[in-house]
């Protein structure tokens, strides 16, 4: 297995981790409204049941948002090289290696650390279009494109 097709298995794993635990959530508020009794203290419950929605409609936006990042990640060929940095890409830099596909922080391999970035991040609105031997400025740092992948 590659280095990409890796990084993109590992992410669609934290993705579906986070998708489970959101739906767990769900679950959970639900079950709360559900049980949720009618007190002689009216006003209390009523409370109590509004809080109970805005987590609830909380969690659905985490959702959503969370089946948005899944579908960047499908959009993904792992077995496509280009030496151009797109979505996608594995990029060995200088200083740290990224893999251009979604923002959730660092995946580690056997070999090396990397840090998955979305395109639209800082670095990564720098990185893209870049190819091999290129040098960007990120933080009055120079930095070099080792390698893409």
């Amino acid at each position: 297995m590659t280095v990409k097709q890796t990084l993109h298995i590992k992410s669609l794993e934290v993705v579906e981790s986070q998708i489970t635990t959101i739906l767990n959530v769900i679950k959970g508020i639900q079950e709360a409204l559900l049980s949720e009794t009618k007190s002689s203290a009216g006003d209390k419950h009523e409370t109590g049941r509004a809080m109970l929605q805005l987590e609830r409609e909380k969690a659905g936006n985490q959702l959503a948002n969370t089946e948005n990042l899944k579908h960047v990640l499908y959009k993904i060929d792992a077995s496509s090289h280009s030496k151009i940095i797109g979505l996608g890409s594995v990029v060995f830099t200088s200083q740290n290696h990224y893999f251009i596909a979604i923002s959730i922080g660092k995946l580690t391999t056997e070999t090396n650390n990397f840090y998955a970035i979305s395109p639209t991040t800082p670095i990564g609105k720098l990185l893209m279009g870049k190819t091999e031997g290129d040098i960007i400025v990120f933080n009055n740092q120079k930095i070099k494109i080792d390698q893409v992948l």
